[in-house]
């Protein structure tokens, strides 16, 4: 009965129940991977499993790591020895089996996780929604038919189907928190240099940190407390186990930083949120983008494209030729071609320009503790709405109408979160954004399991679900 049941417990429950004996690190395994193979024809989250291994590392010394034998999947941007690392991508068709891995899987390994596959992503994670032309889309469990974000949707899709209680995520730019929002489940994106080195370097801007997607705060915490780095000259956080009697200065944003307004189903449910707050005794005040950052969404992109350039760069020389659009997908190749088209000092220029905002956002954030916003414009979009192969002005209208919340804390470096916040009236998460201010993660976990505990989302099944 227990192992029929562990597929509603978050990774914090399985560790406690495997480290008590009441299951075994192998049957936990066992299961993960009968609900992988049962779910994966209906969602598409797996890119090339680990079963045998993950199996093999079940059978021997746990270790005493705070998730020892809990099963989990490694998004595939990452390499993972032993399996091949294909990023979404048609041009990686040739690569072998990683011979190493970065010291943050290397230490997500070290607390114990067991990894029984790959997740999906975008190419190269381009996208803000999982549908490589490689692999094909994966589907949201609430709705098979919509997006289950990007560009940890693989992620996303078998967290909220309870195939595993969490799994690894990154974030350049909204890639925890977008399938979080997309998925109803709760996604922290760490400050800038403050989890184990992971950035190989091909962004002007070190844009992405990693962590995890999870079911519960505790989960995402105590993963936090695993692999926390040094690096970032920041205060250690340390484990976050509750709610803080501290009450906050929220400040409430609407509108994207482009100046669009959500759909009315957002708008309301963030400001829902906001009405939830108040009543916790929290204060929230309506306030705006700094001038500054309202700017930054041309020199992002031109930023973005050119992390897209270098790793095309990198495909050519690996392939010995430049990949073509049967190697590469057309909205790749448009990101490389901005680059290419350009001036002369243009993305030296945008680098400079997002360099300074950290001085605006620090200001603004000393009025307040956290900031509360959406974290897209819309609920989960159709499938098909942002292909990766849709012409390149279709893309360029679409982009901006879906996102546009989420880049600043990228470009800051500053942490940020999505809090399962509501459903729509057809059933779809829709999530809700806090960001504090660089290095403080600890308001945010602490806000976070109040949110949790007054509105827990744990109990919401979707659809297709072990």
């Amino acid at each position: 009965m227990a192992v029929d049941e562990s597929a509603n417990w978050d990774a914090t429950e399985t560790a406690v129940r495997i480290r008590s004996g009441a299951v075994s690190a192998l049957e936990m395994v066992d299961a993960a991977i009968a609900r992988a193979e049962a779910l994966n024809p209906q969602l598409n989250f797996l890119v090339v499993d680990d079963f045998e291994r993950a199996r093999a590392r079940a059978k021997g010394p746990l270790g005493d790591g705070p998730f020892a034998g809990v099963p989990y999947l490694i998004k595939d941007l990452d390499d993972m020895a032993g399996l091949a690392t294909r990023s979404g991508s048609r041009s990686t068709a040739d690569l072998g089996p990683a011979t190493r891995q970065s010291p943050l899987i290397a230490g997500m390994l070290a607390a114990g996780l067991n990894p029984i596959g790959k997740s999906s992503t975008p190419e190269h994670g381009f996208l803000p929604t999982t549908e490589p032309l490689a692999f094909g889309p994966t589907r949201n469990p609430w709705d098979p038919t919509r997006s289950s974000g990007g560009s940890s949707g693989g992620a996303g899709a078998a967290t909220a189907a309870h195939v595993v209680p969490f799994a690894h995520a990154s974030d350049g730019g909204g890639s925890i928190r977008i399938p979080a929002s997309c998925c109803g489940l709760f996604g922290l994106k760490v400050s800038r240099g403050r989890t184990l080195a992971t950035d190989p370097g091909h962004f002007p801007i070190s844009l992405s940190v990693q962590l995890c997607v999870s079911r519960s705060v505790r989960d995402s915490a105590g993963l936090f407390a695993a692999v926390e780095g040094t690096g970032a000259g920041l205060p250690p956080v340390g484990m976050i186990v509750a709610p803080s009697d501290r009450r906050l200065r929220i400040g409430l944003v609407i509108d994207s930083v482009t100046g669009r307004k959500p759909d009315p189903e957002v708008a309301a449910a963030t400001e829902e949120m906001a009405a939830l707050l108040e009543d916790l005794g929290h204060k929230v005040e309506p306030t705006a983008w700094p001038a500054e950052l309202v700017g930054m969404a041309d020199p992002f992109l031109l930023t973005w494209s050119k992390g897209a350039a270098n790793i095309l760069a990198e495909a050519a020389t690996r392939l010995g030729h430049v990949p073509g659009p049967d190697e590469v997908e057309p909205f790749s190749l448009a990101m490389a071609g901005i680059v290419a088209m350009a001036p002369a000092g243009a993305v030296e220029q945008a680098v400079a320009y997002l360099n300074t905002l950290g001085g605006p956002y620090a200001a603004w954030l000393s009025r307040y503790d956290v900031i509360l916003s959406p974290v897209l414009s819309t609920a989960p979009i159709p499938l098909g709405w942002l292909a990766p192969d849709l012409p390149v002005e279709t893309m360029a209208e679409r982009l901006p109408a879906y996102v546009g919340y989420t880049t600043p804390a990228n470009v800051v470096g500053a942490p940020a979160m999505s809090v399962p916040g509501a459903w729509s009236a057809g059933g779809l998460p829709i999530g809700a954004q806090f960001q504090a201010a660089v290095g403080d993660e600890a308001t945010l976990l602490a806000l976070a399991y109040e949110i949790e505990a007054v509105r827990p989302w744990t109990g919401r099944r979707p659809g297709i679900c072990a």
